[in-house]
């Protein structure tokens, strides 16, 4: 029921509207999204910098439904990579394949991202390519092992697994095999309990596991959570095996405990803010909703906290 009232909220131009323009919906993607311009975004990037931490950009949008569009999203992250380079900010960028034209033309879609790390590579930046739900698992993962084993490639892209799937531990095992750079993150949309673990306690039990392998891996790998529990747990981890701090990063979402961000900065962590911008930020938060509603507890607790 829950799902179906928010894929509803979504596509509702008259609530779009509202929430756009209310001081309520203002205030909810001031604090969650850097705005809706890459101005936007580039302000915000350099006052998260400013406090000692990175930064991982995504402009909101994915599943575009022609090849214009989706020339145009490559357009702008190469304008993302530029204003980075100008400005010297430690930042790099995020993009999700269908928002590159995956649905619309594979090879499209290969050449438009091939192209955005061949533009990191000559300014010595790097490519997310972020995870999307299951019917995409198995594409981009193949996309991603394409473009890493391009010439000059090596090191400069790298992708995210999630870790409420069954299937992660082998993928992981897939692309360290290649020494593949992996953002490790629970996992947003909502899967049907025969590929990912329906419970908490197991996706979290499996995400430690993860974490652990790819911390002592050798390869720089993104740890993304706001569970406390689970980065003390992995600061003792990584204390015991001698891992120093420099070998990972933690990742934490904008606006999202930057109490603890800060905090991690201040213990010589490194973080890294995972930063959205875009005119899309409505229907993507009302997507990310339907997909699991158990994040409205976790958007308005932290509505309120620092």
């Amino acid at each position: 029921m829950l799902r179906s009232l928010f894929i509803g909220l979504s596509e509702s131009k008259g609530l779009r509207n509202f929430a756009e323009k209310s001081p309520l919906g203002l205030r909810f993607s001031q604090r969650f999204v850097a705005g809706t311009h890459l101005h936007d975004v580039i302000r915000a990037a350099q006052v998260v910098n400013e406090w000692g931490a990175g930064v991982s950009i995504d402009n909101l949008g994915e599943n575009v439904t022609n090849a214009d569009e989706a020339k145009h999203s490559a357009e702008l992250y190469h304008g993302m990579l530029d204003e980075i380079h100008q400005r010297k900010l430690n930042a790099n960028i995020s993009l999700k394949l269908t928002h590159m034209g995956l649905d619309v033309s594979e090879e499209l879609a290969f050449r438009l991202v091939t192209e955005l790390v061949d533009h990191a590579v000559r300014i010595d930046n790097f490519v997310r390519v972020d995870m999307e739900g299951s019917p995409y698992t198995q594409r981009t993962l193949d996309f991603v092992r394409g473009l890493h084993r391009e010439p000059g490639h090596a090191g400069r892209v790298g992708t995210v697994i999630q870790s409420y799937m069954y299937r992660s531990e082998k993928d992981v095992n897939d692309l360290l095999s290649e020494r593949i750079r992996i953002r490790l993150c629970k996992g947003a949309y909502k899967e049907p309990p025969d590929i990912a673990f329906p419970k908490k306690e197991d996706v979290d039990v499996n995400y430690l596991k993860l974490a652990r392998t790819l911390m002592k891996s050798g390869v720089f790998h993104g740890i993304a959570t706001h569970d406390e529990k689970i980065i003390s747990e992995l600061k003792q981890f990584a204390k015991a095996e001698n891992i120093p701090a420099s070998a990972y990063e933690f990742q934490m979402l904008y606006g999202v405990r930057r109490d603890l961000q800060q905090q991690l900065v201040r213990e010589g962590y490194g973080l890294r803010v995972y930063i959205p911008f875009g005119s899309e930020w409505y229907p993507y938060f009302m997507r990310r909703l339907a997909e699991r509603p158990a994040n409205v507890l976790f958007i308005a607790k932290n509505m309120f906290r620092q």
